[in-house]
């Protein structure tokens, strides 16, 4: 009588096994998994094409940092001037995803769909819609990443406008010609043209989530690319990426666990022992606190300071509540939260801690963060996918077997 082998015995072993098991790092963490030219993250820095963030962010627009990206270089003033206007010359969207959008409020309101569902699926729309779809040539790849970049805020402004009960703003041009892309954002998506200081605040969030190396989505998109797909494919599956909360949906996760720690201690129990009672509860109960800690950064994440810095400057000026809460508020009890982190557990913030206090002050419905992200991210997400259609090698990593040994099927 043949005894077959349990599932759970060891499989056999190979001679390539130990050398694969000496490489193997569970989530690829510390993997190599190619070149780029485009971005390049250290402990103490953070790259875009040789410009540094805090650079970036003090003196650069989000249009300067988006030419940069996609198109390679700096750019001077005529070449900024053009690829403006060729990003508002892109801004609306084709009948077809327009329709799209607004027939997605029942979705949403019933909860089979959240913002970036419809977002992705937007996204493949507008595929069918471009005339260079199929096309992965550097040219057409370009034109594709600029309608990309001019036509996902649209989608976001469309679909808050559908969630609202309100007429899409800037039908029939995508918005407001005159505004800049991150007022212009924040136009379509609230009606209301933002004041200068609130437009600058957004134009540097871009900024800093625009690019950020082989991270999950971006690698997602290299994967796609690396096939020889098309660029909406990729992005689409960047889109999926980014959507789970251990990526994108981090600052949305933030913000609302500060709104539980608001509704549990009150705001006479900001700045008192209420909220560390909160915290250690939550660390007792191996509560997963979202917008701290980063797979890469050891000793804190440099685009969390600048962000947080902006916006508490930012909410000191704003009149009124939000959630119950003088913006200012938000950030003293954002600021406790993460002085406890990093004396209790030693973690620092990333940036999504402080975008969650950021939009939530200027008043972004939170289910929009992570579309937004996408809004700044398809710079980065393109420029990748032109550099792995331009130097290409299929992405095929191995792995290590731990199922069954061989066994006979009819043994």
């Amino acid at each position: 009588m043949t005894t077959q082998t349990s599932p759970a015995a060891k499989p056999a072993s190979k001679p390539h096994d130990a050398e694969k098991a000496a490489a193997f790092a569970k989530g690829l963490e510390g993997v190599i998994g190619g070149q780029t030219a485009v971005c390049s993250i250290e402990q103490d820095k953070l790259i875009y094409r040789g410009y540094e963030i805090h650079d970036l962010a003090e003196h650069a627009t989000f249009e300067e940092v988006a030419f940069l990206l996609l198109e390679g270089h700096k750019p001077d003033s005529r070449e900024l001037e053009r690829f403006k206007a060729e990003i508002v010359a892109e801004r609306a969207l084709h009948p077809a995803v327009t329709s799209f959008v607004e027939s997605s409020g029942a979705w949403l309101a019933s909860g089979r769909a959240v913002p970036m569902d419809v977002l992705r699926t937007a996204v493949s729309i507008l595929g069918h819609t471009d005339p260079d779809c199929q096309d992965n040539s550097a040219a057409a790849n370009l034109r594709k990443s600029k309608r990309l970049l001019a036509k996902i805020p649209t989608i976001v402004g469309h679909m808050q406008n559908v969630i609202d009960g309100r007429a899409l703003i800037g039908r029939e041009l995508g918005g407001d010609p005159t505004l800049s892309h991150a007022a212009n954002l924040l136009y379509m998506m609230t009606g209301r043209k933002p004041g200068k200081e609130e437009a600058r605040v957004m134009d540097v969030s871009l900024i800093l989530y625009a690019e950020h190396e082989f991270n999950a989505s971006t690698f997602t998109t290299r994967v796609i690319s690396g096939t020889l797909s098309d660029m909406h494919s990729a992005v689409a599956g960047g889109i999926g990426a980014l959507k789970g909360p251990l990526h994108g949906g981090a600052n949305e996760m933030a913000m609302e666990m500060l709104k539980e720690i608001y509704a549990s201690v009150g705001e006479k129990g900001i700045g008192t022992g209420a909220v560390d009672e909160w915290m250690q509860k939550a660390f007792d109960t191996k509560r997963k606190l979202m917008g701290f800690g980063h797979r890469v950064y050891k000793n804190g994440d440099h685009r969390a300071g600048i962000l947080m810095g902006l916006g508490k400057k930012m909410a000191a000026t704003l009149p009124g509540t939000f959630g119950g809460l003088p913006a200012p508020k938000w950030f003293e009890l954002g600021e406790q939260v993460q002085k406890i982190m990093l004396t209790k557990k030693n973690i620092h913030p990333n940036v999504d801690f402080p975008c969650g206090m950021t939009y939530f002050t200027m008043k972004i419905p939170v289910p929009q963060y992570t579309p937004i992200f996408v809004a700044s991210r398809i710079t980065g997400w393109c420029a990748h996918i032109m550099e792995q259609h331009g130097d290409n090698r299929l992405i095929r990593p191995l792995s290590i077997y731990t199922g069954p040994a061989e066994r006979k099927w009819n043994g």
